[in-house]
């Protein structure tokens, strides 16, 4: 079987091309009718979906009930308060190495540059005053850089 190319949808026919060109012609000038290479699409990767922590939570929740029935019993009868309840840690939440708080992924990413930044110049700040008793018996923190020429020892 001979088959002959065809100049707008590059495919081949059986037939000859003075018969299929005018109708393909005709088909492809439309708009829109443009054969377009499809690219593979990779299947996106799933997301891992956080566990439902509910349970925890709701444990917490009886916890603190439990807790503050406690407290109106103890103040209903005089008594000492009982200790507060251990706070519960969320697994979730990330600890900032700076100030020792948890906070969720977003607000850690924000938090944790923060505090750093903060901790450095707490240092910097601490290394660079020093306590001054002035005439009237006030403390007061003198920086270095103020006064570089006394002594104040």
């Amino acid at each position: 079987v001979l088959t002959f190319p065809c100049a707008f949808s590059c495919r081949c026919y059986p037939s000859s091309p003075e018969l299929h060109d005018p109708i393909c012609r005709k088909v492809f000038n439309k708009n829109g009718t443009e054969i377009m290479t499809i690219r593979k699409q990779h299947p996106q990767k799933k997301q891992p979906e956080k566990k439902s922590n509910w349970r925890q939570h709701h444990e917490d929740f009886i916890n603190a009930i439990r807790s503050a029935k406690q407290v109106t019993k103890a103040l209903k009868k005089g008594r000492p308060l009982p200790p507060p309840p251990p706070p519960s840690i969320n697994p979730d939440y990330i600890q900032c190495p700076h100030c020792s708080r948890r906070f969720n992924e977003a607000a850690a990413e924000r938090h944790i540059e923060f505090c750093e930044e903060q901790a450095i110049r707490r240092a910097f700040a601490a290394k660079t005053t020093r306590p001054v008793v002035s005439k009237h018996n006030h403390a007061c923190l003198v920086l270095e850089a103020d006064l570089p020429n006394c002594s104040l020892g």
